[in-house]
């Protein structure tokens, strides 16, 4: 920060006056300007860091009951009504008997519904069938939105859901489907999709291998977990695999399955965290993000620093407080650095007379 530059700057000075003899009092008027700015400093940090906190809770909390009455859609109802940050907000499907709350990434054109998160292996997803049914988890952290939310999501309109993807070696794949929907739950949660566009493979349709889609594609499969068996296999993949899914027999692609801290792994089963076509049955991948919006969403890139405090706004490197000086022209303690600077390699001591 440059006003800290300027108490070093400052704090070397003084040292230069103690060791001349010519200096006399402006040792005193030196120790007075330091001081002045230590206070601004002071000031400009404690307004940094009330400007981060009332930005975090607006995304949060804030943002959630400003929408909580007008009950929005979704998410790209919420972006579009004008909240730009991604965050905690409430929207009310159409068929839902209440508002939800819910995570909205308003990130790659804002807009996306999550409806699931792995991160870190914090929350554990070998769940019951009511647990899935009515979703788990901490929105800002790792959670299954609901299958009850994603049958009244889905079926609302016509929905892509989007999967973001991670390994531990940073390296990131997505894969997108077009037409996306959850039925009921008298249906078992029965999962259908389109098209398929990204550069994870195509893991829901198991098409990567022509004999493998009979008993590896998801499509069309009901959703099953340890307590309600759904699937094609003659024993029960949930319980097996250890997490709730789409399972067929069993699965080229299962992202609640056990999170394993260190991708590759050994089991019993091919139980991880598994999108087979990019990393196989036998690495478990470290994130996994999976979002919805309306497939007509217009996309309007937008960017979140020129709507909100900027990092160069919030430091006090850019301060705009005035500072007294006998340098009208200097508005903040980067042109006083500057000055002093060039001053002391110029004047030595005698540039206090100009600064005083």
């Amino acid at each position: 920060m440059a006003l800290l530059t300027a108490l070093i700057l400052l704090a070397a000075c003084t040292q230069f006056v103690k060791a001349s003899d010519g200096c006399g009092g402006e040792l005193a008027r030196l120790q007075q300007q330091e001081q002045l700015l230590k206070r601004q400093l002071q000031k400009q940090e404690l307004l940094l860091r009330s400007l981060q906190l009332m930005t975090q809770q607006g995304n949060n909390d804030a943002g959630s009951d400003r929408v909580q009455d007008t009950q929005h859609a979704d998410c790209s109802q919420v972006y579009s009504s004008g909240f730009k940050s991604s965050g905690l907000y409430r929207i009310r499907p159409s068929g839902s008997p209440s508002a939800v709350k819910v995570y909205c990434d308003m990130t790659e054109g804002g807009g996306w519904t999550v409806l699931q998160r792995r991160v870190n292996g914090t929350e554990a997803f070998n769940r019951s069938w009511t647990e899935y049914k009515d979703g788990f988890g901490d929105l800002n952290a790792e959670f299954w939105l609901g299958n009850d939310n994603l049958h009244f999501l889905t079926t609302q309109g016509n929905y892509s859901v989007k999967i973001n993807l991670e390994d531990f070696d940073g390296h990131q794949r997505y894969a997108e489907y077009k037409n996306f929907q959850v039925a009921n739950e008298k249906k078992h949660y029965r999962l259908s999709f389109g098209d398929y566009v990204g550069t994870a493979g195509d893991a829901l349709t198991g098409s990567y291998q022509v004999p493998e889609v009979k008993w590896a594609s998801h499509q069309g499969m009901k959703f099953s977990t340890y307590d309600q068996d759904n699937d094609n296999y003659r024993g029960n993949c949930a319980q097996e695999d250890k997490g709730g899914w789409w399972f067929n027999k069993c699965h080229s692609a299962n992202l609640n399955g056990v999170y394993y801290p260190n991708g590759h792994y050994s089991a019993s089963t091919d139980d991880g965290v598994v999108w087979y076509p990019w990393r196989g049955w036998w690495y478990s991948l470290k994130t996994s993000i999976m979002k919805l919006r309306p497939v007509d969403y217009k996309t309007r890139l937008v960017d979140d620093q020129s709507l909100s405090f900027s990092s160069s706004s919030l430091s006090p490197r850019r301060s705009s407080v005035p500072v007294a000086t006998g340098w009208p022209d200097a508005k903040s303690g980067e042109d006083i650095a500057a000055r002093l600077e060039e001053e002391m390699s110029e004047r030595g001591c005698l540039f206090l007379e100009t600064v005083l």
